[in-house]
């Protein structure tokens, strides 16, 4: 093994262990007693149904990415890569084509042994705890939803991204990412009205309290909003959640049926004001942005590594390949991947943090957001007493507790300015 295949090893070894002791930690520090914010919320046999839930579903992912792990090592030092490259290689379809299918091969081997795992958690762990509401039918539909809009959508993709790099020379990297940077833009543009109602169904919502308060709410705070529509997340999972898609002129929030079921008109106002405030503060903006900046680096970094014959003796491979190139850059990039996504996330904590304030900024009832989110940590059987490590390495929101201490400090200080306002 070359120095490429030992950086590529000793990364999925550390990665898969420091993740492993963040789990363990996470686990040892789990309170048995109830935080005192949270008496008259969780009922104590509610509190210890989610530390069970937390137990069994960490044991769940870390044997699952143990499998993992484990099943990538083996095809890899058995020569797997090579062994499909040469079987695909004899049909002669030539490469681009050749390229889609190993790339797909992979993807589709993958996704066979993790399919298992997949229906075991939902349809033993989330049916135990009371979350699971997808029928085998729905289960199945999704699944060749998903492969239909892979055909339809990944595949010209992918296509199209090797016949860059196979064609157009020195810049393929920066033609690749002006196509791909188009592509994402206009996928997201369509998404809303196109790609989710193929798996959900959205109805606008109905004339009444909560449909008046949310249009004051958007009117009072000059946000516009095209469309408010009611998802059927029930149909899956009685977890809830709500989110805007869309940009420009055609924003949309969506709300999930069992929001809308287990929260009050000032709650459900609040959850849509922290998502405003995402808009407000740009934050939607700043990801799309650092989103386009990663996928240009990580082509520009993959141009350098096309074709490099040492990376692929990493790998055991007899010939070289625009498909193969981007296959193992992928496993070579995965430490700075890595890297970037705690960033990513420490970002994505302190975004939350600020369209909390903008939430309790903006609203009537100042304390709203935090009664929110205790509801949908009791609903979801959220982890109130993460560990610091877990938190760093996979957080991309700041523990509930924080947020909630956070949400209490503003709205004190904002109930005192309008104190002291007054006459």
């Amino acid at each position: 093994m070359n120095g490429f295949g030992v950086v590529v090893l000793a990364t999925l070894l550390l990665t898969f262990l420091l993740k492993a002791v963040a789990d363990l930690l996470n686990l040892m520090v789990s309170s048995v007693d109830l935080p005192s914010e949270f008496e008259g919320v969780y009922e104590p046999e509610d509190y210890r149904k989610s530390q069970e839930y937390l137990r069994i579903t960490t044991r769940f992912s870390l044997a699952a990415e143990a499998f993992d792990l484990l099943l990538l090592l083996a095809f890899w030092f058995s020569g797997g890569f090579d062994v499909l490259d040469r079987f695909l290689r004899g049909f002669g379809f030539g490469d681009i084509l050749t390229g889609v299918l190993y790339i797909a091969a992979l993807m589709a081997l993958h996704y066979v042994v993790a399919l298992p795992f997949t229906v075991y958690r939902t349809f033993v762990i989330e049916e135990r705890f009371g979350f699971n509401r997808t029928t085998p039918a729905v289960f199945a539909a999704d699944l060749l939803k998903a492969l239909l809009l892979a055909a339809i959508i990944g595949v010209p993709a992918l296509a199209l991204l090797l016949a860059f790099f196979s064609f157009a020379g020195a810049t393929a990297w920066l033609s690749a990412w002006g196509a791909f940077v188009l592509f994402s833009l206009v996928l997201q543009y369509i998404a809303p009205a196109l790609i989710m109602p193929i798996f959900n169904r959205f109805e606008p919502l109905g004339e009444g309290p909560l449909k008046s308060a949310i249009l004051g709410y958007a009117a009072k705070t000059g946000f516009p909003l095209s469309g408010i529509f009611v998802i059927d997340g029930s149909r899956r999972s009685s977890k809830a959640n709500a989110f805007f898609t869309g940009f420009g002129r055609r924003k949309r929030i969506a709300l999930f049926d069992t929001l809308i079921a287990n929260h009050t008109v000032d709650e459900l106002v609040a959850v849509l004001a922290h998502e405003t405030g995402h808009f407000r503060k740009r934050h939607v903006l700043i990801n799309m942005v650092l989103g386009m900046l990663n996928l240009g680096i990580m082509f520009y970094l993959l141009s350098l590594f096309m074709n490099n014959r040492e990376l692929f003796d990493a790998f055991f491979m007899t010939d070289l390949s625009v498909y193969g190139s981007f296959v193992f850059f992928m496993l070579l990039y995965t430490p700075a991947e890595f890297l970037l996504s705690i960033l990513l996330q420490g970002l994505s904590r302190r975004h939350e943090y600020e369209a909390d304030a903008y939430a309790v900024a903006t609203v009537d009832r100042k304390e709203a957001l935090a009664d929110a989110l205790k509801k949908l940590s009791r609903s979801n059987l959220s982890n109130l007493s993460p560990h610091p490590l877990y938190v760093f390495l996979n957080y991309s929101h700041p523990p509930v507790l924080d947020r909630i201490r956070r949400i209490r400090q503003l709205s004190a200080a904002e109930m005192s300015t309008e104190t002291f306002r007054i006459p």
